[in-house]
């Protein structure tokens, strides 16, 4: 059994923890002691609990995010009244900030900030018998090229069945309020010779599917282009990575490689946020719209890559208006994916600055989401929130391209989803558990009662839409935080 055990609750089978793995890599001589459990959000509380106290360690760090903040929670207090001697350590962006949270009074330990080194100190201290002094413990940012890699730690199973997680650096220089990346003072970089071979071994052991956690990959142009470089250089089919772009900056060079990769071995995620001017200003954003319009642009008609374009709605300042506004910009640039994202407070982020200026209200429990604000009120967060949630249904799959551009035809292809949108919900009642035939059924209806279309020309808008839904496969978005602590 081991003394140690790294826990944490992932959004999805699909997505190893990469934090945990950091963790787990860097407790030198207490590796051996050591243990991963990886739980999903959905499991019940008493089964997690038992899944960590089948193991009987001493010590459990619990990687804590926005998205198990909650079910991390339960496991914790549930712990501590079944086996109250169970030191807890608990680590993440979730309880960097605002410790004085109920689970952090549940825990023993607390560590804030990146915690590859200070989790192996304290657990040295502990199982030697020494106590610590301090139950917060704040952790200084490593130095990246002291740290042990995390790579070899993707088992088998891992590699054939889910999402292999990389990076190769740390931080942001961007200072945007919504964003905890905005607390970084610089970004830092691992040594790329020692990122290579560890690269080159995963791919020896057969990995395709890389998702890069980096915040601005593009940022140092030499250092993208050699990453890019690297698999392109031992591209094989199947091979697949994501990276998130800084949407203005997509120099020459950049452009000549991803060129180069062909169609469903590249995603690029690139973070609009916005297109209103002032609210980007307010919010500590620095973007050239024109750039973004332009790179956009030629990288969808230029490339192969998957774009997947974000959008948040709710940001200070920001009506309804300008929220369409900006979304049917980023629509004419094409890109296959435009992710809506509401508005969230997460713990420390300087987006809390703006609170009574904007009248922002946000909802107590993770992840957090905007509920209301001077200029939005909570009905039409709400209809902004189901916006999003079949936007990501219908235009996001893949699946509804025929159907869903005829259901945005027009001049304003925000406002013309937003009625089906709108419709949708008054006749169904749910966001949730719609099955795709069902889905179909009343996309249909929808075709030839709203936008009254001859019901011919829904039938063979479905089927070519149903043939595409057999025929070709989408690699999924990867949005899973970075690391634990």
């Amino acid at each position: 059994m081991p003394d140690i055990v790294l826990a944490t609750f992932n959004a999805r089978y699909e997505h190893c923890s990469f934090g945990l793995r950091c963790l787990l890599a860097n407790l030198g001589e207490l590796a051996p002691l050591a243990g991963l459990l990886e739980l999903n959000t959905g499991i019940r509380t008493a089964e997690a609990a038992e899944a960590v106290l089948k193991l009987a360690p001493r010590i459990l760090g619990l990687g804590v995010y926005v998205w198990n903040a909650q079910e991390s929670a339960m496991l914790a207090a549930e712990l501590k009244r079944l086996r109250p001697e169970l030191i807890i350590v608990l680590g993440g962006p979730e309880v960097s900030h605002d410790t004085d949270q109920q689970i952090c009074g549940d825990a023993d330990y607390v560590i804030k900030g990146e915690g590859e080194t200070a989790f192996a100190d304290l657990c040295r201290s502990l199982l030697a018998g020494r106590v610590p002094a301090e139950k917060i413990i704040t952790s200084p940012a490593p130095d990246l090229a002291a740290l042990v890699l995390p790579y070899a730690l993707y088992t088998d199973e891992d590699i054939a069945n889910r999402v292999i997680y990389a990076e190769a650096s740390r931080g942001c220089p961007f200072a945007c309020d919504f964003c905890l990346s905005s607390l970084d003072k610089a970004v830092r970089d691992f040594p790329l010779p020692a990122l290579s071979a560890a690269w080159e071994e995963l791919l020896a052991r057969g990995a395709l599917r890389f998702k890069f956690v980096d915040r601005t990959f593009n940022l140092d142009i030499a250092r993208a282009s050699a990453v890019l470089n690297f698999f392109l250089e031992r591209y094989r089919p199947g091979l697949f990575l994501h990276f998130e772009m800084v949407p203005d900056r997509f120099p020459e060079e950049i452009y000549l490689l991803v060129k180069k990769f062909p169609a469903g071995s590249l995603q690029l995620e690139v973070g609009v946020q916005t297109f209103n001017e002032a609210v980007a200003a307010r919010i500590g954003r620095r973007q050239d719209n024109a750039a973004v319009e332009k790179n956009l642009r030629r990288l969808k008609q230029e490339t192969a890559a998957h774009l997947h374009a974000d959008l948040i709605a709710g940001l200070p300042g920001e009506d309804l208006a300008s929220f369409a506004s900006g979304f049917d910009r980023l629509a004419a640039l094409g890109p296959q994916e435009i992710q809506v994202g509401i508005l969230k407070r997460l713990r420390g982020a300087p987006i809390a600055r703006h609170d009574v200026q904007w009248q922002m209200v946000y909802s107590p429990y993770p992840p957090y989401e905007l509920r209301r604000n001077g200029l939005l009120d909570f009905f039409t967060m709400q209809r902004l929130r189901r916006f999003a949630r079949y936007w990501d249904l219908v235009a996001n799959s893949g699946v509804f391209a025929e159907t869903s551009a005829l259901i945005c035809a027009g001049p304003s292809p925000f406002n013309q989803f937003l009625a089906f949108s709108d419709w949708l919900y008054i006749r169904t009642g749910q966001t949730h558990a719609i099955a795709r035939g069902r889905l179909m059924e009343l996309i249909n209806i929808y075709i030839i009662e709203v936008l009254k279309r001859p019901a011919a020309a829904a039938a063979a808008l479905a089927a070519r839409d149903a043939l595409r839904a057999r025929s070709t496969s989408r690699a999924a978005p990867m949005r899973q935080s970075r690391r634990l602590g």
